[in-house]
Order: structure tokens, then C-alpha cells, then sequence
């Protein structure tokens, strides 16, 4: 069961799922019809990229419930690389979304058309900004409440949106200048911006699959932390990883050899609430050594 901080945070990461595809959906019917009335190739990249957001917040939505499910007999750590699955997921469809758009922009730069209906295209974007915009500071709410990966994928992909539709407002107006050349070039921009957000994407998650170490300033704050203690004499093989929202910290602690069993779990205890107050969201497993007993350990797995 959930706490009522956890609850309260997978009804944000719930939420955020719902107002993601929400958007999404009422973003393509208005691009759809504005783009059958401009003919613009950037308006239609802006359609491609909003179908796609479309797609990827589903899979998020489903990824997120999947994450969010407790630890059961057969996933005892839980469920939250369904988050860092559904990430490599987004950042799939968002390089095929933008490679398709290189192809259909050539296209279009070797055969320039005449853009039509330019205030409805100008409209539509307009709306497209303020509503992405309503957008990214909920998840910006959301991801400082819960640091859940899925939505900072879902929240990259809708930041790059922001560019997209501003570089298509400006691609409309050089158009309605006599210079349609720049919709594809504008269009050609975009796909490279795309490209980018979706490396950026896949790194996060493949690093999360991958069960790379927390970030530096973390294991050296943990270390602090544990150095702190009055009764601890350091710490040797500090491991961490993170999983959906939760990470997870293991640590070997060094005692006097003096202490006794009951003594050293107390201490252990003690350490673990010090950190948990830090990493609130965490998983802590300490175990307790003898400091006369620590040996140097291999360059890879000292802390």
C-alpha cells in the first residue's frame, strides 16, 4: 500500500498522464484542419510531432500505472524501469517522427508550394504556445514533486514543441513575404532540434535500465551524511541505482569492533533515518562491518 506522500504522488504522475494526452489530442484536431487549409510542410511537422505526443503520453500513461503498481513476489523491487521502458519508447518515436519530416521538408525544397490561409496557421500555432505552455508548467510541478523519469521524457518532448511552433509562426510570416523557401528549411531545423531531444531522452533511459550509479553529487552527499555519525568509522562499497521514482542506496558501514550486535544495528538504524531524511524516496540496506576487518577493496567497487 501506499503512503499518503506516495499517493499523493502517483495521483500527480496519474494526472500528468491524463493532461498530456488531453492536450495532445486537441492539439491534432486543430493542426489537422489547419494544415489542410495552409498546405504548410512545418504545420505539417508540427501535426507529426503532436500525433506522436499523442502515442508516446498513452504509452506513458499506461508505463506510469504499470510503475506505480507495489512491489509484488515476482518484482521485489518493484515496477519502475516501466518509466525508463516507456522514456526509450518516446525517444523512438520522436527520431522516426523527425526523419520522416527531413524527407517530406526536402520534398518541399525542391518543390516549393504556395502557402494558403496564413491567419489561420498563425491562429492555430498561437493556440498550440499557450497551450503547451499551461502544459509544461504542470509537469514542471509534477516532476519537482515526484523526479519521475516518465514525465521528464514526456516534458523534454513538449519543451522542444515551444520551438517547433514558434520557428512555424516565423516560417508562415517569411512565406507571406514571397519567401516559401524558408517553410521546408524551418521545417529541416525543427527534424535536427527533434533529433537532439530524443538522444536526450534515450541517454536518461538507457542509464536508468542500465542501473548506472546516482549522480556524483548525491554518493558524495551520502558519504557526508554517513561520515557525520558520531558512532560511524566510514564507509566502504556505497552502491546506488534508481528505478522509476524510488533509488536505491547500499552501503557497508564501518563500527568499532567493540560493539555489540544489538549496539551496531541501532547505529545502523540511526544512519538509515539520516539518509532517508535527505532521500526521503529511497531504499536504504546497510550492513554493519567491524572497522578492524575492512579491507581494501578493488578500484571498482570502493566507495
Amino acid at each position: 500500500m501506499f503512503s499518503g506522500l506516495d499517493q499523493d504522488k502517483a495521483r500527480l504522475m496519474r494526472m500528468a498522464t491524463y493532461v498530456s494526452t488531453g492536450v495532445a489530442v486537441t492539439l491534432i484536431v486543430i493542426k489537422l484542419v489547419a494544415w489542410f487549409m495552409t498546405g504548410s510542410v512545418s504545420l505539417l511537422a508540427t501535426l507529426i510531432d503532436s500525433c506522436l505526443d499523442a502515442l508516446a503520453s498513452v504509452v506513458n500513461l499506461i508505463a506510469v500505472h504499470h510503475a506505480l503498481t507495489p512491489a509484488d513476489k515476482e518484482h521485489r523491487f518493484g515496477h519502475g524501469k516501466a518509466e525508463a521502458l516507456a522514456g526509450l519508447g518516446q525517444a523512438t518515436f520522436i527520431a522516426g517522427s523527425a526523419l520522416f519530416l527531413v524527407l517530406e521538408a526536402a520534398s518541399h525544397l525542391l518543390h516549393p508550394q504556395e502557402i494558403s490561409a496564413m491567419p489561420v496557421g498563425i491562429a492555430v500555432m498561437i493556440f498550440s504556445i499557450v497551450a503547451t505552455l499551461g502544459l509544461l508548467m504542470f509537469q514542471k510541478h509534477v516532476i519537482n514533486k515526484t523526479d519521475s523519469t516518465a514525465i521528464k521524457a514526456d516534458h523534454m518532448h513538449y519543451k522542444t514543441d515551444l520551438l517547433v511552433n514558434a520557428g512555424v509562426i516565423v516560417a508562415l510570416l517569411l512565406a507571406s513575404y514571397g519567401w516559401p523557401g524558408f517553410d521546408p528549411v524551418f521545417a529541416i531545423a525543427i527534424a535536427a532540434y527533434i533529433l537532439y531531444s530524443a538522444w536526450e531522452i534515450a541517454k536518461e533511459s538507457l542509464d536508468l535500465l542500465m542501473d548506472r550509479e546516482l549522480p556524483d553529487e548525491d554518493r558524495d552527499r551520502i558519504k557526508l551524511i554517513v561520515r557525520n555519525h558520531p558512532d560511524a568509522r566510514g564507509l566502504h562499497d556505497l552502491r546506488t541505482r534508481k528505478s522509476g521514482t524510488t533509488s536505491f542506496i547500499q552501503l557497508h558501514l564501518e563500527l568499532d569492533d567493540s560493539l555489540t550486535l544489538l549496539q551496531a544495528h541501532t547505529i545502523a538504524d540511526d544512519v538509515e533515518a539520516c539518509i532517508l531524511a535527505e532521500y526521503p524516496d529511497a531504499e536504504v540496506i546497510i550492513h554493519e562491518d567491524p572497522a578492524s576487518l575492512t579491507e581494501p577493496k578493488p578500484v571498482f567497487a570502493q566507495s
